[in-house]
């Protein structure tokens, strides 16, 4: 029969692994203290159980991936102390699994904190035949898809990294959507060019300093150009 000292081991070392992930991991330290706020804003907004569970299985879920990733991180350094690519790779994909299960809480705790009503509402208008969005919410609605898709497009190539490089050029296409976006709102024909011109400077500033080539800055700028299009001149206002 085993004894009360070996059933009660397996937690002592689990408790272990919790402290030092918190001790050592400035990402999990702020993770645990979001988790504290988010839990006393669900019991001031009074949560109903079920949305409170919801909520905390999120939590979970990105507290296990970053515990996951310091695990990852740490047998990496130790099987591969020096640079390797290989090492790099697995680092960033630990981290980048971390990144998408905390969008996806935040998402789901925003929708949660929201409301049955008020998101009825938020999809009945989106639904209405009326559509309208306002000015401000198309330009942040329009610069997140164009992030979204620079980063799908740099997955697609094989070269550059998510900040740097990479086959579709995300300051062009943050300068041409904007470039766009003033053509659309504005009548100002001065004002129009002049946003031209400044998504042209960005562009070439990206050529002349070698981080993309003038085929990846055209993606780049047809992307912007293409969203700002949309977002401004197909959408009904």
């Amino acid at each position: 029969m085993a004894s009360g000292r070996d059933v009660l081991g397996p937690f002592r070392v689990a408790m272990s692994g919790l402290v030092y992930t918190f001790r050592t991991q400035r990402h999990m330290r702020v993770h645990i203290y979001v988790t504290l706020i988010a839990v006393l804003g669900a019991i001031i907004l009074n949560m109903r159980m079920r949305e409170l569970l919801v909520l905390l299985l999120m939590i979970s879920f990105v507290i296990v991936a970053e515990m996951f990733n310091s695990a990852i991180e740490a047998t990496v350094d130790l099987v591969q102390p020096s640079y390797h690519p290989l090492a790099k790779f697995a680092k960033d994909i630990a981290a980048g699994a971390v990144l998408i299960t905390t969008i996806m809480a935040v998402i789901i705790g925003a929708l949660l904190a929201l409301g049955d009503e008020t998101w009825e509402r938020i999809r009945t208008s989106l639904t209405a035949d009326n559509l309208g969005i306002g000015m401000v919410p198309r330009i942040f609605l329009g610069c997140f898809l164009v992030v979204l898709v620079v980063v799908i497009g740099k997955g697609l190539g094989k070269r550059g990294q998510a900040f740097k490089g990479g086959l579709v050029s995300g300051h062009a296409a943050l300068g041409f959507f904007l470039a766009g976006t003033v053509f659309f709102i504005t009548d100002n024909a001065l004002a129009a060019a002049i946003g031209v011109l400044l998504a042209c400077i960005i562009a070439q500033s990206r050529w002349e300093a070698k981080i993309h080539s003038v085929f990846e800055l055209t993606l780049g700028a047809t992307v912007g150009v293409i969203l700002s299009l949309i977002m401004f001149g197909l959408i009904p206002k």
